[in-house]
């Protein structure tokens, strides 16, 4: 099967972890299996079939509590779609579907060594994400 697009690139464009003291780090310790992952794509047109990819991971406590800490990364991946693409439902898979499937390992493993490194170890996020089963139950 021909690939319809091709990364030319990903880096991470902007990634911060919040922990405003030690009592927060201390209940957060004890709380993170409360936390949870949302994600979000967004995209935009650069230039001649080439498109910025954002996919921005927030972890964060869905409770409103005085003590908690924040987690967020913006992954960015250029991508050069294939000129004859004009359909913009196969478009919008590229972009909501294909390249998340094919960055997100990596930007998994980024996300967990940005929690563990802000003193949050053994963090695994037990649900896999599976954009094509999420592209399919969006609403058109």
């Amino acid at each position: 099967m021909i690939e319809n697009f091709k990364i030319i690139g990903s880096f991470i464009k902007d990634m911060s972890s919040e922990t405003p003291d030690v009592l927060t780090y201390l209940y957060v310790r004890e709380n993170i299996s409360n936390y949870k992952l949302n994600i979000d794509i967004a995209s935009k047109p650069v230039r001649d079939g080439i498109i910025e990819i954002n996919i921005v991971l927030k972890y964060k406590d869905p409770k409103d509590h005085k003590k908690k800490s924040y987690f967020e990364i913006n992954y960015t991946s250029v991508v050069k779609v294939n000129t004859k693409i004009t359909e913009k439902k196969e478009l919008e898979k590229i972009i909501l579907c294909d390249v998340p499937s094919k960055v997100y390992p990596d930007l998994e493993k980024i996300f967990l060594n940005l929690l563990r490194d802000s003193g949050f170890p053994g963090i695994i996020l037990e649900k896999k994400v599976d954009f094509f089963e999420l592209y399919k139950q969006k609403p058109n």
